[in-house]
């Protein structure tokens, strides 16, 4: 099942047009510089800004069409600010039970007690929003977001006013609505780092047009895309704990096209993580190479290669399947004569868990 939405809304400096369908579970991020229509976007689909000819539809339910629109409190979501709105006079439980009585018993997929225990604030219940840190206040918004068993949720850029200290400590709880909640989330964020940790799906977003849209493994290593060129190009990938070496501290992890081996992490054997291999870390050889320092080496092919300023050239590579990117020298690229169809061999040099 998909949410679809198509909106035009003019405005004298600004004009957002979308034709956009995109998974109803899992993350997705709507991403793109200020101004380009990602909160606009946000807005329309929670019935916040109005217009004849637009179309909403969310699973099943239908939410907009030009026979009907449902209007914003009567959608069944929820939705996160960039600051979180609370009421100042009330506790936050009485912060967390505002709303639910509008939401009929038979159709409560997430108690409040659920909401308390997946957002950590078990122990600030009795605490009114002015004794509570800024990353308290957003993981309370959001738990409240999630007491009324939304059937899409919204947030935008929820970490702006957070400091680093404070992102980090929301970050997993976020996560946590991926993991155990079937909710679907449409984040929007202008953060690489948010985006490549959360999303699912990436939708693209410049003047208030899309401009691709995609699950996030494959939208990072396009080469018709920015964000798949420069110093910051990357790769994300699904991998799965497979075990722990004691004698040298470290940890194995498989994925489609082999295994990687990184310094130890407490993770349970199994566990689902998402690496991060930066373009730049990756070199390539035509030979399996020994007598190195490098542990993950991996057979690929190469799927297309593409100039990348008057020096550099970007790889596309498929691993088992799974793309990764390679940042070399013009030069580099000619001695090793790459081209699409080539098996070469990747060598990653540093490696990133985010999850």
């Amino acid at each position: 099942m998909t949410i679809e939405a198509r909106f035009r809304i003019d405005r004298d400096d600004f004009s957002l047009d979308v034709d956009l369908s995109v998974p109803s579970r899992g993350i997705t991020a709507l991403f793109g510089p200020s101004g380009c229509g990602k909160t606009t976007l946000l807005r329309a689909i929670a019935g916040l800004e109005y217009h004849h000819d637009g179309f909403l539809k969310v699973g099943d339910r239908t939410w907009q069409d030009s026979d009907c629109f449902v209007p914003p409190y009567r959608r069944p979501l929820g939705y996160v600010f960039q600051e979180a709105s609370l009421f100042a006079h009330l506790t936050v439980r009485r912060n967390l039970e505002y709303g639910i009585k509008r939401v009929p018993a038979a159709e409560r997929k997430v108690s409040l007690q659920q909401a308390i225990e997946l957002l950590g604030i078990g122990h600030l219940l009795e605490r009114r929003p002015a004794r509570l840190s800024g990353g308290e206040r957003q993981r309370v918004a959001i738990a409240r977001s999630l007491a009324v068993s939304p059937r899409l949720l919204l947030m935008d850029e929820p970490l702006a006013a957070l400091d680093v200290n404070r992102k980090q400590e929301i970050l997993p709880y976020i996560e946590s609505l991926h993991n155990d909640l079937d909710i679907p989330v449409i984040y929007v964020s202008h953060s690489p780092d948010e985006v490549a940790r959360l999303a699912d799906h990436l939708v693209l977003l410049e003047a208030g047009r899309v401009t691709a849209s995609g699950a996030i493994s494959d939208m990072l290593t396009r080469l018709d895309l920015p964000l798949a060129h420069g110093s910051d190009a990357e790769a994300l990938i699904e991998a799965t704990v497979a075990g722990h070496d004691e004698a040298y501290h470290l940890t194995h992890l498989d994925f489609t096209g082999g295994r990687f081996t990184v310094v130890r992490k407490e993770l349970p054997v199994g566990s689902a993580v998402r690496l991060r291999v930066a373009a730049r870390d990756v070199s390539l050889t035509l030979e399996w190479q020994s007598g190195t320092s490098i542990l993950n080496i991996f057979p690929a092919i190469v799927d297309e290669v593409i100039a990348d300023g008057e020096a550099r050239m970007t790889v596309r590579l498929m691993v088992g399947g799974v793309p990764m990117l390679a940042r070399i020298t013009r030069k580099s690229a000619s001695v090793l004569g790459l081209k699409a169809g080539k098996l070469v061999y990747a060598q990653a040099k540093s490696v990133a868990l985010l999850s």
